[in-house]
């Protein structure tokens, strides 16, 4: 049996150490954009809600991971700051995900392909 030539050939997977360079690529981003993100929180309600660092801190990560925040908020300008703040964070949950889960998904679904592939060369 010839191979078609009309067929793409695929590459091969990458091999395991490959794949955990990639997830340790994507859990460095993903840490850095946490702490990037928890930064933000933490001088917006410092600058804002004049709390403490650590009570600003501790608000933002609350926020962050979507428990809510700690302390009540009195200056308009703090509320504000949390309402765009937790919109932001939503947006932060949602490309962590994507970030941390993006080379698993790749590596199932080129395998998958390359499975796919190979029962439709069987005889």
């Amino acid at each position: 049996m010839t191979p078609d030539p009309s067929k793409k050939q695929l590459p091969p997977l990458a091999p395991r150490i490959r794949f955990a360079a990639r997830l340790v690529r994507s859990a460095s981003i993903a840490a850095a954009l946490v702490g990037s993100a928890l930064a933000l929180g933490a001088a917006g309600y410092r600058n804002f809600e004049g709390l403490s660092w650590l009570d600003a801190t501790l608000n933002a990560a609350m926020i962050l991971t979507g428990m809510g925040p700690v302390t009540n908020l009195v200056t308009v300008e703090g509320k504000l700051f949390a309402i765009f703040y937790c919109l932001f964070s939503g947006v932060v949950f949602l490309t962590l995900v994507a970030v941390l889960f993006a080379p698993v998904a790749h590596r199932f679904l080129h395998r998958f392909h390359i499975e796919l592939g190979d029962e439709n060369e069987k005889p």
